[in-house]
């Protein structure tokens, strides 16, 4: 009996007090996962190498400049985007994708305009682009803004024959203001606006959208110094009028609006910087008898370009 015990022993399989590993080993791990999202594998590496392209570079310096690219995230943004026109570049689609309304209203609308690349990509490699955002599957690549410079602007005025209006931010971040106040300059004939290269907001995708398209014929300028871009339209003969709450003429006094012009638009918040304030020829209140403390950027730009277009008329 010792003798055969001993045998039994030797015996292969699952012992007392093995928890069933040996079980759950054979159960195996699922099914195998596709190659583009196999590391090591070369569809995986090219999906990679594809979806590097997206990574954002510095802006070079000079005239103008471009700003950096950009992404787009989540399925509505994406569609809202495609629907208004924001350039792009790259339309990213997250393989194996639920294929509802709206990812293929994007594939339709990036279809239908042309120009714009479809790549499929793995989710880990999406996440990894979107540094974790909730992408959707869906990411939009809308390449970086080409800025003219200030002077650019400038000459294009002359160049027509025409007194140039233009419009100049401080310290406005919101990129709606910006798409505001570009469909405003817009609307009102203007040649261009300018922003300053720091601190201030740029043609981020949310002001294309806020342009409602208008950012495709008005160009935007970028200044390193915004005070230094004032001073040399000054010395072009351009009035240079700042926007103030506490302004010492009023916008219906301001017999200069009637010719080359440059307007100086605050941010809501703070207002003029010192600098660019003391820059201003004239500083200008906009009447509010309702008892409004102030405007937003893109409102009180209207309201400015509306009475300057109205006296050049």
């Amino acid at each position: 009996m010792a003798a055969n015990n001993r045998r039994m022993s030797g015996k292969k399989g699952a012992q007392v007090g093995s928890g069933g590993q040996r079980r759950r080993g054979l159960e195996g791990k699922g099914p195998t996962p596709p190659a583009e999202m196999r590391k090591g594998h070369k569809k995986n590496r090219i999906a990679t190498a594809k979806a590097k392209q997206v990574q954002r570079r510095p802006a070079p310096r000079g005239r103008g400049g471009k700003g950096t690219s950009e992404l787009v995230v989540g399925r509505n943004p994406v569609v809202e985007a495609l629907r208004e026109g924001v350039p792009a570049n790259t339309l990213y689609v997250q393989q194996f994708i639920d294929n509802d309304e709206r990812v293929r209203e994007a594939l339709q609308l990036a279809a239908d305009r042309g120009g714009i690349n479809l790549m499929e990509a793995p989710r880990p490699e999406l996440d990894r682009m979107t540094n974790g955002l909730n992408h959707q599957g869906l990411v939009l690549q809308v390449p970086p803004y080409e800025y003219a410079h200030p002077e650019d602007l400038v000459s294009a005025a002359f160049d027509d024959g025409e007194d140039p209006l233009i419009v100049a931010l401080d310290g406005v971040t919101d990129p709606r203001n910006l798409g505001a106040v570009v469909r405003s300059v817009s609307a009102f004939g203007g040649h261009g606006v300018v922003v300053p290269e720091r601190r201030a907001a740029g043609m981020t995708a949310g002001a294309w959208k806020t342009s409602a398209g208008t950012a495709a014929r008005t160009p935007v300028a970028r200044a390193t110094n915004l005070t230094r871009a004032l001073e040399a339209y000054k010395k072009a003969g351009i009035v240079v009028v700042g926007l103030a709450a506490d302004g010492e003429v009023e916008l219906g006094d301001l017999e200069a609006l009637g010719g080359p012009v440059a307007i100086v638009v605050g941010s809501e918040g703070k207002g003029l910087s010192r600098l660019v304030g003391e820059t201003c020829d004239f500083r200008v209140r906009i009447p509010m008898p309702g008892g409004a403390e102030s405007l937003n950027a893109g409102v009180a730009a209207g309201i400015v370009l509306y009475e300057t277009a109205r006296r050049r008329a």
